[in-house]
């Protein structure tokens, strides 16, 4: 049997064998980080595109010193009730939700680019916080999504090898893709997963040099540019997912098929959150000028017509608005949290967490500790309208007995911290 250590972060295992191996670690009296004041509540898993099963994203947030983790995968809740137990197992409180694309057409966003980089009038959303009795209905919506999605994907992979094709490379969706990914235990299958299958295909083809040579051709990269050069001296369990990031930067507006028949609009996204009592946030993320992870390039977003992307929030029914402190600069992040106040908009901060590069810990958080209170009010909501069904932060009845936003974050964030 493998060691509890391998078998939690083993996606090809049960969630039940992962969860029994965790349990084998804790009890052999494992010593962890002190827990601090840092939270995420967008940690991605195999489930969407991650090196962690839900399991090990647990364990691995705990062993980093986070205090709270949130699960957030693409068009999938597949392993949040694995997230769950792992959390109960290690006595640390977590949130579960998913994030996806939505359409703006027929909104006065449509024709804008928002925050999604490879396709206009496409807007990622996150919903935040659902009580666990309704993670089957977000399943059955999602489910059918996935299914056009994958049509979608097949495309690009089509796509991909025509352009690898001079180089004597070649990726089947089946058999080199969906290994890769947890789609048959509900999960989802991104632009991650097809490049990544391309990454292990071009570092089979030789060594370092040879692989180095080999996407600078693909890429139309000069070999001494920094991401090549970084290559050279790559641990071997970053090598594969540093050639995803070059591959992601460089290849994705040459493959990208635009997302249409997947795609929930904006509306039908909240009134799915406010049927499943849920929390929708819009996922603010700014103008680029350097990105965090490396694989988006500098780019323009929503800074020019924030404003008008907070009204309509607001109209359509938005009640939160989530960022990551490390992605924007504190000018943004001043103006976002400003407007934030001015729109009634609860705040929810996280860290996509993809790469084993990635830590999980964000030192710009401690510039901003009401981004803690409102993680442990987000607990608080979720095991809330859990336990008591419609009785959660934005609902009718608590909107009701407390209007004031700050007062009803407090309230949550009382019975959130008692976890």
């Amino acid at each position: 049997m493998n060691h509890p250590l391998t078998c939690i972060y083993d996606a090809k295992t049960t969630p039940s064998n992962r969860l029994e191996a965790l349990k084998e670690l804790q009890s052999e009296t494992k010593e962890f980080c002190p827990r601090g004041e840092y939270v995420n509540n967008h940690i991605h898993t195999t489930y969407s595109f991650s090196p962690y099963t839900p399991t090990a994203a647990v364990y691995a947030a705990k062993e980093a010193g986070l205090s709270t983790a949130g699960i957030m995968d693409h068009d999938s809740v597949g392993g949040c009730e694995e997230f769950l137990e792992a959390g109960e197992i290690l006595s640390m409180p977590v949130t579960v939700g998913f994030e996806c694309r939505t359409s703006v057409a027929g909104t006065p966003l449509e024709g804008l680019r928002l925050n999604n980089p490879d396709q206009k009038s496409v807007a990622y959303v996150t919903l935040h916080g659902i009580p666990h009795q309704n993670l089957a209905r977000c399943e059955s919506v999602l489910q059918p999504l996935r299914e056009k999605r994958n049509l979608r994907n097949r495309k690009m992979c089509d796509t991909i090898n025509k352009i690898v094709s001079p180089y004597n490379i070649h990726i089947d969706f089946a058999e080199d893709v969906l290994p890769l990914s947890s789609a048959s235990a509900g999960g989802s299958v991104t632009e991650r997963h097809l490049l990544y299958a391309l990454a292990v295909k071009i570092a089979d083809s030789g060594d370092r040099e040879t692989v180095i040579e080999k996407i600078s051709a693909l890429c139309q990269m000069d070999p001494a540019e920094k991401s090549l050069e970084k290559l050279r001296s790559a641990p071997e369990e970053y090598y594969l997912y540093d050639i995803l990031g070059i591959l992601k930067s460089h290849l994705v507006s040459k493959i990208y098929v635009d997302a249409n028949d997947e795609l929930m609009h904006i509306r039908d996204f909240v009134r799915l959150a406010n049927e499943v009592g849920g929390i929708a946030a819009y996922a603010y993320l700014g103008d680029v000028s350097e990105s965090p992870t490396g694989d988006k390039k500098a780019q323009k977003f929503e800074d020019s017509y924030l404003e008008l992307l907070f009204d309509q929030l607001r109209e359509i029914g938005f009640h939160a608005v989530t960022y990551m402190p490390s992605r924007n600069t504190h000018v943004q992040l001043e103006r976002v949290m400003e407007l934030c106040t001015r729109y009634g908009f609860f705040q929810i901060s996280g860290e996509d967490i993809n790469s084993p590069r990635q830590s999980f810990l964000c030192e710009a958080m401690r510039a901003y500790p009401h981004l803690i209170e409102s993680t442990y009010a987000l607990i608080g909501h979720e095991r809330h309208a859990t336990a008591y069904p419609g009785q959660g932060m934005f609902s009718s009845s608590v909107l009701q007995e407390t209007p004031d936003l700050q007062q009803r974050i407090r309230k949550f964030a009382a019975f959130g911290r008692q976890i």
